[in-house]
């Protein structure tokens, strides 16, 4: 189902996933939260009760909500931010031609229609996530992430597994929001949630929590509108983003970003030098901190919810490129690396970071440091450029700490598997065990067209090993723009990869849902596998190409083996021969008719 909003809105996906429903489950210290999970409701043969999973969709997978794109979402989180008393409403600064990359006439995106006065601290007040946590303060955007983070795992207590290796992360058997609050303090997570951005859905990022993907998103100079930007951010979050980054390069920066902020269930994040690029006509030697920090004020006014900076982009960090196979690959890396080498001089990002700071602080932005000098080949990998800038960032995390500002770390890149370790371990030890932010890594060069793939393999390593976020890579990387149909494909991917490193880092819910979704599988339950599945959609068409009537939905094979080759159906008749029998008697029978049971200390005998 889809509904259109009037007039030039664009049209954006809703309805709830297959045999879905939302739930709310309320709050206890903050009476008033309405935490959104997604029940995924199973036949009534199976004997089990519905499937809860963590949900990052919004409204949008509510069965008849109310979508006005032009009207935004609900302010979910306005009256918490009013609430602390430490914020003021302001006039704000008003749009600017440049703001738009100078688009006018037909070519310019309408502006949303939408208006409200930006809020900003008062003075002398740190409004920021990590300096609530560091006054012992449990807000409502913490217990509100406490009760996400648990899945349910209070009533599915009997389910949990705690099966994995956790390479130093120590995840809770039950998450409390005093947990949150300390993790947050100790700087080893961040809640990216602006105070401008009162529609989002408060979430956490750290290791010691779900692993969380991002999608990208966003125009650029050849392609794309403001309608298929926003369907990109609900699409996202329809099959599972947990952030979305609006990496738009184009015309109509700000118009975009607006509509799409005030319609994100997520937290949203920019490289606010693309649209500081912009505003100099791409020219990047033209570039100032005031155009620079004008950009920063006009994005927290508007919401956004973490910024990429590559301040650890060091003049003399510069010569270490030279020699790599594919150069610098970063965009702002590259953008700041020509406006350093020109200038001769440090970058503004750099010698301006403290300012930077204390804009963050005023309206909780958090910080996502970019990783400028990211090897973009895995010959690069691991290289004195990566490493130095590296070095750098912890030294700015620091600094930001100092300020109360939140901080994550953004890593490669191109990767080999044998590799990806030593980037998680040198992260933690430089940066302070600040969340790691990675974009896969991709594992190998060869496959472009297919690089969901090579990166995926490197994220769920990653994912394992630590990382707290995984930038999702598409299909179309190096090769285009994303399209929706990439767009899932790439969360897709990227939800199969935190996933799997959720399992292996020992999440104590982790494994619930592939219990339930493998008892339905050995049960010939089709419709619970499809609806289990990540994807249902792909999953439904896939068995049916072959088997499409419904008497197929019942059939205790598919098109795989054949009725008379499928093993679990095989299984089946073994089980049934063995409740007959018993175990005893049945593998006495066979062991008559020659060696199929064989005793495992023969085989460790023989070092088989």
């Amino acid at each position: 189902m889809t509904i259109a909003a009037k007039n030039l809105t664009p049209t954006v996906t809703t309805g709830p996933l297959p045999a879905s429903r939302k739930i709310h489950v309320a709050g206890e210290i903050h009476a008033d939260l309405q935490v959104p999970m997604r029940q995924i409701s199973l036949h009534p043969t199976s004997g089990e009760p519905p499937v809860t999973v963590y949900d990052s969709s919004g409204p949008y997978t509510i069965e008849g909500a109310d979508i006005r794109i032009e009207q935004g979402l609900a302010a979910l989180r306005r009256d918490w931010v009013l609430a602390r008393g430490d914020v003021e409403p302001y006039e704000g600064r008003h749009i600017r031609p440049e703001d738009n990359g100078f688009a006018s006439g037909e070519r310019l995106t309408p502006e949303f229609p939408a208006k409200r006065q930006p809020l900003r601290a008062k003075d002398g007040r740190a409004v920021t996530q990590l300096a609530y946590a560091r006054a012992g303060i449990i807000t409502p955007e913490m217990e509100f992430i406490a009760i996400r983070e648990n899945l349910g795992r209070k009533a599915q207590a009997g389910a949990m597994l705690r099966d994995g290796e956790s390479f130093g992360a120590h995840i809770p058997d039950h998450v409390t929001p005093e947990f949150v609050r300390q993790e947050v303090a100790a700087g080893r997570a961040i809640i990216p949630a602006n105070i401008n951005h009162p529609e989002s859905e408060p979430m956490i990022i750290g290791r010691n929590f779900l692993v969380k993907i991002n999608a990208n998103i966003g125009n650029s100079a050849v392609t794309s509108s403001m309608a298929e930007e926003v369907e990109k951010m609900v699409w996202a979050a329809r099959w599972g983003a947990d952030t979305v980054m609006d990496l738009s390069t184009g015309r109509n920066i700000h118009n975009i970003r607006e509509w799409i902020i005030r319609n994100s269930p997520l937290p949203i994040g920019t490289v606010p030098l693309y649209q500081a690029l912009e505003k100099v006509e791409g020219i990047a030697e033209n570039l100032t901190w005031e155009i620079y920090r004008d950009t920063l004020i006009e994005q927290a006014e508007q919401g956004v919810d973490y910024f990429t900076i590559h301040a650890g982009v060091r003049l003399h960090y510069i010569p270490l490129t030279v020699n790599r196979v594919t150069g610098i690959v970063s965009r702002g890396g590259s953008i700041m690396a020509k406006w350093c080498l020109h200038h001769h001089r440090e970058s503004f990002l750099y010698e301006h970071f403290e300012e930077i700071c204390d804009i963050c602080r005023a309206y909780d932005v958090s910080f996502s440091l970019g990783d400028g000098l990211r090897p973009g080949s895995i010959a690069d990998a691991n290289d004195a450029a990566q490493f130095a800038e590296l070095e750098t960032l912890g030294e700015l995390t620091k600094i930001a700490w100092a300020k109360d500002c939140q901080v994550m770390i953004e890593g490669p890149g191109h990767v080999p598997m044998h590799k990806i370790k030593e980037n998680m371990d040198k992260q933690l030890a430089v940066c302070g065990e600040a969340p790691f932010y990675t974009l896969g890594p991709l594992t190998t060069d060869i496959a472009p067209g297919y690089d969901h793939i090579t990166s995926g393999i490197g994220a769920a390593m990653i994912g394992w090993f630590g990382t707290a976020m995984l930038c999702y890579v598409t299909p179309k990387e190096h090769l285009g723009l994303p399209d929706r149909n990439d767009v899932k494909t790439g969360v897709i991917t990227y939800k199969i990869a935190a996933h799997a490193a959720d399992l292996a880092k020992g999440h104590p819910a982790a494994r619930i849902r592939d219990d339930a979704l493998s008892r339905a599988r050995f049960e010939f339950r089709w419709e619970d596998q499809f609806n289990l599945s990540l994807d249902p959609e792909t999953a439904r068409s896939f068995h049916d190409e072959t088997l499409p009537k419904e008497a197929h939905k019942v059939a205790h094979f598919c098109s795989m083996c054949g009725p008379k080759f499928c093993s679990m159906r095989i299984s089946h008749d073994i089980r049934s021969e063995a409740q007959k029998e018993g175990l005893e008697a049945m593998a006495a029978r066979y062991r008559e008719g020659g060696d199929l049971y064989v005793a495992v200390s023969s085989i460790e005998a023989t070092g088989a």
